[in-house]
């Protein structure tokens, strides 16, 4: 079937704005994944990736990491992970003729919503840099451009190795190895953005930067505390094992800034009472916080725990765990029994008969489960918060039991793999020793440059050569319009991509595009149909086969990209590129002898599972790979944030049409938005005291010190119940609103949920694809 992409960008001009919705999912969801997927697809199509998204003998879905069961039910989809699906398997091609029609100055111009409407890049093209057009190209040639460049360079810390969650770990493990051979750590990826303030805060207090509860954990938990996160749009179906959870008998407490929908109430869609009844009250307790109260909330509980433990002495705290495994408490508790109680209500906005109810929950529970996602990863004392999470889970002894643990939700699947795999530009040196043991070469051993480092490296011109396994850095990262003038400094930008997007609108001085095969298409190499793996949130290594045919003969695989790259730059006597290349289960071989865990791989692979879960000391044994064998209870002080005033805290997120900086529609159905996205959700009470109306159009300027406000003009004030003195906007039209030196202590990502901002009425709305900023 043949799909017509836009020619017109989308306008604004017909947003509108209802109420919120107080539940999530049921038969509207159904109603939003299948119709698209018929539409577009055709029966058959649909079918195929229907009954195989997600299951054994199928693929994993490109949209979020979150756990499958061990028994699948039919259908494990949600309707985001079927809109994901179908944007990448619709029919539609980008015609070699789009590339003479479209100037790069005009693509720049495009929504990221528009850019992915025009459909797959089914051919190599580049960008010469005397010109301002993408030209078709061959294979052989594309690829000679890339080894001649990086044959060029004075330094291999010239070049920057970038990758998002789409890759799955073969090439993963290929990527890192061809940077680390060539000579580089230059390896940044999307979760410099996300979760480094997971694996940071964890680590430090148990050794281990994953998830500590498999997925069955959920069912047996008496407490499932959901922070920062919102599971209806971004991890749907989390809500089925926390619908486990309650039918079960157990409690579940939601803290959010804003009232989100899945938060409240769930319909199953596969259950008679999700498609015709009320379906299940989620939340317990809604604790509905000021941004950047999560640390003080968390110490409040510990308090509170603590307190409990003097008055009944040896019956409320996990003795037996703490005096056992642990080390650091009483420091700790001499810290958290000093906490202010008054700063904390103002930090986080709540009453303390809300903390008291909170804690009492937390003294009831046997096995309790703290999550969280970017809600809590996304600010400066996120490593602290995550840190005192874990604190207050070890008070209780809630890691290493079942139904009991810290389980951050990554947002994309395998960008935990990738790191697994050891795309990250800090691998510690054990990996790094095996890795050139392995493939007889010594690899760099300073750590290279992070995300944020590295677009700062391209802005002072120290970067010549960047390279793209998917992602789209530019619009992710902070201080985006700051991106623009910086990647415009490097000679050579190289994206293996599906579909267009802003980083490839927005180039170095030439740039090559080169046509990726998409997980939901199969992949033949010299020795057969070859497959892929992913690790899932929960540490689950999954299969991954696609299912449909390669939408063109011009797409490659990604494995097959790198592989070419490495004969022709690096040769193949000490990494036999063309082996891998021609059969993956060569390359699981090698990663098994490099990667611990990972012993066996390919037989491992062939069970009845079709998969396996990575060992986690922690978890398995309540063994702790920390310096001193001990999980550590530490120190933290947080942050009370103060606005000015005439001021609200800003935070950015997506919206329910859209998965990181992709988006597949223009509507946020759960927070009353349709048709539109330059919006600016406001308490009531702030609007008034701003002197505001709903619907008022408005100019967001955010604030930083020594620096020029940066601002997003037109967009519409909406009256929206967020919690009174916070504000939110869409992610990646707030990236503009991020100082690149606003990050987070302890790593260096970005804090997208911590803009302090000032809102002035305007009198022009942004009304075209992109918002105007300055």
């Amino acid at each position: 079937m043949t799909v017509r992409p836009p020619e017109k960008d989308f306008t604004d001009a017909n947003l509108k704005v209802g109420p919120p919705k107080t539940w999530a999912v049921g038969l509207p969801a159904i109603e939003h994944a299948m119709l698209p997927a018929l539409g577009e697809l055709d029966p058959e199509r649909t079918a195929k990736v229907a009954f195989s998204i997600n299951h054994k003998a199928g693929f994993d879905c490109p949209s979020c990491a979150w756990a499958n069961p061990d028994r699948s039910k039919p259908l494990e989809f949600c309707e985001n992970g079927m809109k994901s699906v179908v944007w990448e398997s619709a029919p539609a091609a980008i015609p070699t003729e789009f590339w003479q029609r479209h100037s790069l100055a005009d693509l720049a111009e495009k929504s990221e919503y528009w850019l992915g409407l025009q459909g797959r890049v089914v051919e190599p093209v580049y960008k010469a840099p005397d010109s301002d057009h993408y030209v078709p190209i061959g294979w052989d040639e594309a690829l000679d451009l890339v080894a001649d460049k990086l044959r060029s360079l004075d330094d291999p810390d010239q070049a920057i190795f970038y990758t998002s969650g789409r890759i799955t770990n073969e090439p993963a493990f290929l990527y890192q190895l061809f940077a680390r051979a060539y000579g580089t750590n230059n390896l940044p990826d999307c979760s410099n953005m996300c979760h480094e303030a997971t694996g940071a805060g964890m680590t430090a207090a148990i050794g281990v930067g994953k998830s500590t509860v498999h997925y069955d954990d959920f069912a047996k938990a008496d407490l499932v505390m959901v922070m920062g996160q919102n599971p209806g749009t971004n991890h749907p179906r989390m809500l089925n094992a926390l619908q486990d959870c309650k039918v079960n008998g157990g409690k579940m407490i939601g803290v959010n800034v804003l009232p989100e929908a899945s938060l409240l109430r769930y319909k199953n869609p596969q259950k008679p009472i999700g498609l015709i009844g009320d379906g299940i009250a989620m939340s317990d307790q809604f604790l509905h916080i000021r941004i950047g109260g999560d640390m003080h909330l968390i110490q409040a509980i510990a308090k509170r725990v603590l307190l409990a433990e003097q008055l009944d002495p040896g019956n409320v705290l996990d003795w037996d765990f703490i005096n056992t495994y642990c080390e650091g408490f009483e420091e700790y508790r001499d810290h958290i029994l000093a906490l202010d109680d008054d700063e904390v209500l103002d930090a986080t906005g709540l009453t303390a008969e809300e903390i008291d109810t909170a804690a009492r929950h937390y003294l009831d529970s046997d096995a309790t489960i703290i999550t969280w996602a970017l809600g809590i990863t996304q600010h400066r004392k996120a490593v602290g918060t995550i840190a005192e999470i874990m604190n207050l889970l070890m008070l209780k002894g809630n890691i290493g039991k079942p139904g009991a643990g810290a389980s951050p939700i990554r947002g994309h699947s395998n960008v935990q793999g990738d790191r697994t795999m050891g795309v990250w530009e800090q691998m510690p040196q054990p990996f790094l020793d095996r890795l050139g043991e392995e493939f007889s070469f010594t690899p760099p051993t300073e750590h290279g440059l992070d995300s944020v480092d590295a677009m700062n490296a391209m802005e002072r011109g120290d970067i010549r050569f960047f390279m793209s396994m998917a992602g789209n850095l530019q619009a992710a990262i902070s201080d985006s319009n700051r991106a623009d003038s910086g990647i415009g400094n490097v000679d050579l930008t190289v994206s293996v991509t599906t579909k267009l997007n802003r980083s490839h609108a927005v180039t170095g001085k030439a740039s090559l595009l080169l046509p990726a095969l998409g997980r939901t298409e199969y992949d033949v190499q010299k020795s057969g149909r070859q497959f892929t793996t992913v690790e899932d949130t929960v540490c689950f290594i999954n299969e991954s086969r696609g299912e449909l045919p390669p939408i063109s003969d011009g797409v490659r695989s990604d494995v097959w990209i790198l592989c070419e790259l490495g004969k022709r730059l690096l040769g193949d006597t000490q990494i036999p590129w063309q082996e891998f290349q021609d059969d993956y289960d060569t390359i699981r071989d090698r990663i098994a002898r490099v990667i611990p865990g990972f012993e066996n791989f390919n037989e491992r692979l062939r069970t009845g599972r079709r998969g396996f879960l990575l060992a986690h000391p922690p978890r398995d044994s309540r063994t702790f790979p920390t310096p001193t064998g001990k999980a550590r209870f530490t120190v933290h002080t947080p942050e009370h944030i103060t606005c000015p005033p005439g001021r609200l805290i800003l935070q950015t997120l997506r919206s329910h049409d859209q998965h990181n900086t992709t988006m597949y529609g223009l509507d946020d159905r759960y927070r009353g938005i349709s048709q539109g996205r330059f919006v600016v959700f406001v308490n009531p009470d702030d609007l008034a005291e701003l002197g505001l109306a709903d619907g008022d159009t408005v100019d967001v300027f955010s604030e930083w010190p020594d620096s020029p406000d940066r601002v997003l003009r037109g967009y519409r004030a909406v009256s929206y119940p967020t919690k009174k003195g916070c504000a939110a906007l869409y992610f990646p039209e707030g990236n503009a609103l991020i100082p690149r030196e606003s990050v987070a202590e302890g790593c260096n990502t970005p804090t997208s949920k911590q803009v302090i901002v000032r809102l002035e009425r305007s009198d022009e709305r942004a009304a075209t694809g992109r918002p105007v900023t300055v």
